[in-house]
């Protein structure tokens, strides 16, 4: 490869609707894209076959799958063109169950098409939450023209959740199968074979979605995925077959049929095989067994071990890529390891693919049986770590240590490297820690603040990040549980009563049931709905089917009550309104919130206090789509009258409020660039504040982009020595700074020159 960029582009003709709209050819996509991509291009598939076929999804939003809801509304077109209908669902369990319905459609009389191809998702806690409904469907099955995905967004790092996850332990209970893609190629490619494996087996399919491949984008070559698949003959089904039958009772019948569809989907395995046989080592005496995004941990390490698949190869070495991680496919499993002394397992958290190659193994002659290792070693001591995350520099020293004891000529240990952070000059910066905090003008800036001498449990949310500001709130509990803990809590304390913060998100997916727990234990707690209007944690998304302001205090009277207050940056805009409210409302400017609080913790039992202002975030991004009428006041400090004292961030607790050094100390600015025009920085005592009513900030003129052009032709191309290694680019920045919108510039661009 030349070290000096290319002027001509590769790919000029590519668009970006190319990511859904093309059907040949080499494609630039994101995870997020290909869980799009993946039903239009079954719903294409089906329609060669002669199926007249729909699809269906529902589930709901977390990361790593939190843009997934958005990305679908955005390819809308598309998909109805399609006949693939999205169905945001409230919470989890309900969006499995809607799915569990799609199934039904087969059976039918009147159905308007022959199956209906679903997929379900939610992250790791998701899972957890629909349980319950994931397994019945599961059991009941999947039509024979329809088939389900279930798309676990699994945190492994803990990054984004109460805690790290991984599915495939549940899925594995409910005799569920699962495909484990490593990249955004082998999304598309397992979403596909996941869907004709249901179709074949009855059996929903999990389908294993971590950061590392939804998050990420790559170049895909449509043309190498050319899915073909063999439905086996000779399976006996039992009484009844194994897809979804519409009116099956509780029996022992059931738990027979999943150990059938299980049978079934060995043998579609054994017929259709998603594994890979990477490295064949014919005269090989040790293996390697990966599966997921743990492949490339591998094959990165090899790279930087200086070892090549035909080095591993010539020295007896057999490397073997699981992609159907459950139930493992054994008769290939079975030839990868005939004269195997030894097998190493490397995948990502528990031993999946581990456990069921030793139980495969266990009975065997001592002639037969190779050594199974990866999370411990042959002498059980630790060896991969099951906890965390894997990465290349976790892999390498284990890998390095295990070939240079069984292939002296692979001994490459002097190239480990210790990947501890080296020592600095100066150790100034190790204090300097940038920790999550509201945006400017952000409602929970005075939402989440409390009485003296009361406290408050926080929830699922934005809102959580009160737990380190002071703010006398700490605590955790799994979304849909806020206030329930303290109902027990309560009958062992001396403590009287406490403040629960609720997003008006997780009140309509679940915490609606927490308050009506808290009610029929006679608790003493305040709930404090935060209605902001958005799901801001995950771009800004409606809370699905969200109820106004007045049918929530309906709503909560109705559970039981005791009082229900609302507070508001704008309480006026319900004058008038009164009558839709519960009688006695009482309504209050966010000023009020202190008294308002002291006078609800002193009435005995479960009281509500709504706290009605929009997400900063979301006003922004409205502003900006011209939703939402710009704000025509702006706020600025004369810094010749500041005395620097600071109590206008100490009001607002807002990042827009800056320190400025000048020629007479420490002043205050408003960095206008970030402000959100919420106002509550005047609530301080300060005659230093200047309000400009009607105008704008100036912006600089726009560069003329012809004498850009001329100028940028004029510059040298610089040198930037690509290879087959990974080329790291550092862009400094955090949320809301262009991070993101640069490093998809950088990514497109990388494919418009080819370097895929």
């Amino acid at each position: 490869m030349s070290t000096i960029a290319s002027q001509t582009l590769l790919r000029t003709s590519y668009r970006l609707e190319d990511a859904l709209q093309a059907e040949s050819g080499q494609v630039f996509l994101t995870g997020t894209q290909a869980l799009v991509r993946l039903p239009l291009m079954q719903r294409e598939l089906d329609t060669k076959a002669g199926l007249n076929t729909a699809g269906f999804i529902s589930g709901y939003r977390g990361s790593p799958l939190g843009a997934y809801d958005q990305a679908l509304w955005r390819a809308s077109k598309q998909l109805d063109a399609a006949n693939i209908r999205f169905l945001p669902a409230i919470n989890e369990e309900a969006g499995a169950t809607a799915v569990l319905g799609s199934q039904q459609v087969e059976s039918d009389p009147q159905r308007t098409v022959e199956g209906v191809f679903a997929i379900w998702y939610g992250k790791g806690p998701g899972v957890d939450r629909a349980a319950d409904a994931l397994h019945h469907g599961n059991a009941y099955g999947s039509s024979p023209r329809g088939g389900v995905l279930v798309v676990a967004g699994d945190d492994h790092g803990c990054v984004s959740s109460s805690m790290p996850h991984q599915s495939e332990f549940v899925m594995q209970s409910w005799g569920m199968p699962i495909v484990n893609p490593a990249n955004v190629a082998e999304m598309l490619e397992f979403g596909l074979y996941g869907w004709a494996l249901s179709r074949y087996c009855g059996a929903w399919v999990g389908f294993k979605a971590i950061s590392e491949t939804v998050e990420s984008a790559m170049t895909v070559d449509l043309d190498a995925i050319k899915p073909s698949f063999t439905a086996p003959e000779g399976f006996v089904a039992p009484a009844g077959g194994l897809h979804f039958r519409p009116n099956d009772t509780p029996s022992p019948a059931i738990e027979l049929r999943l150990a059938a569809k299980l049978e079934a989907a060995k043998l579609f395995a054994r017929a259709n095989s998603i594994d890979k046989l990477i490295c064949p080592g014919q005269t090989a005496d040790i293996g390697i067994v990966t599966c997921g995004k743990a492949h490339f941990d591998l094959m990165e390490t090899f790279r930087r071990l200086g070892l090549s698949l035909s080095d591993l190869d010539t020295q007896g070495v057999r490397i073997y890529k699981v992609g159907l991680s459950y139930p493992l496919e054994t008769g290939r499993m079975d030839d990868f390891c005939r004269g195997l002394k030894e097998v190493l397992v490397i995948e990502e958290k528990g031993a999946v693919v581990e456990q069921q190659l030793r139980n495969l193994f266990y009975n065997r002659p001592d002639a037969e049986r190779p050594a199974i290792i990866g999370k411990t070693d042959v002498s059980g001591c630790a060896l991969l770590a099951a906890t965390g995350e894997l990465r290349p520099s976790r892999v390498m020293p284990v890998v390095a240590q295990w070939l240079a004891g069984h292939k002296p000529e692979l001994d490459r240990r002097e190239l480990v490297v210790d990947f501890t952070a080296p020592k600095v000059l100066s150790n100034i910066a190790d204090a300097v820690k940038r920790i999550p905090y509201f945006c400017s003008g952000c409602p929970h800036n005075s939402s989440t603040r409390v009485p003296e001498s009361s406290t408050a449990a926080p929830g699922i949310g934005c809102h959580y990040m009160a737990s380190w500001m002071n703010r006398d709130t700490a605590g955790a509990i799994q979304m849909g549980g806020e206030g329930i803990d303290w109902a027990a809590h309560s009958l062992f304390t001396q403590r009287r009563h406490m403040f629960q913060n609720l997003g008006d998100g997780t009140y309509f997916h679940s915490g609606i049931l927490a308050i009506r727990q808290a009610i029929a234990a006679k608790a003493n707690i305040t709930y404090k709905i935060l209605y902001n209007d958005a799901v801001a944690m995950t771009g800004g998304q409606p809370p699905d089917g969200s109820i106004s302001v007045a049918q929530m205090a309906r709503q909560v009277e109705a559970e039981g009550a005791k009082r229900v207050v609302i507070v508001s940056d704008y309480p006026e805009k319900y004058a008038g309104q009164e009558g839709d409210f519960p009688k006695g409302t009482n309504f209050h400017h966010r000023s009020e919130l202190d008294p308002v609080q002291r006078q609800l913790r002193e009435v005995d039992g479960v009281t509500v206090l709504i706290y009605e202002q929009t997400c900063a975030a979301e006003k922004r991004r409205r502003r900006k789509k011209g939703t939402l009428q710009a704000a025509t006041r702006r706020i600025f400090i004369n810094t010749e009258v500041c005395e620097g004292c600071g109590d206008c961030g100490k009001k607002s607790n807002c990042l827009s409020v800056l320190p400025i050094e000048t020629s007479l100390g420490r002043k205050r600015i408003i960095d206008q660039a970030s402000c959100n025009q919420d106002y509550s920085c005047v609530d301080g005592f300060c005659p230093s504040f200047v309000s400009v009513i009607g105008g704008k900030p100036r912006r600089g003129e726009m560069a003329d982009l012809q004498q850009m052009l001329q100028l940028s032709a004029k510059l040298p191309l610089p040198e930037i020595g690509l290879t087959d290694a990974p080329y790291d680019i550092l862009v400094t920045g955090v949320g809301g700074t262009g991070v993101v919108t640069i490093g998809a510039l950088i990514t497109m661009a990388a494919h418009l020159d080819g370097h895929s």
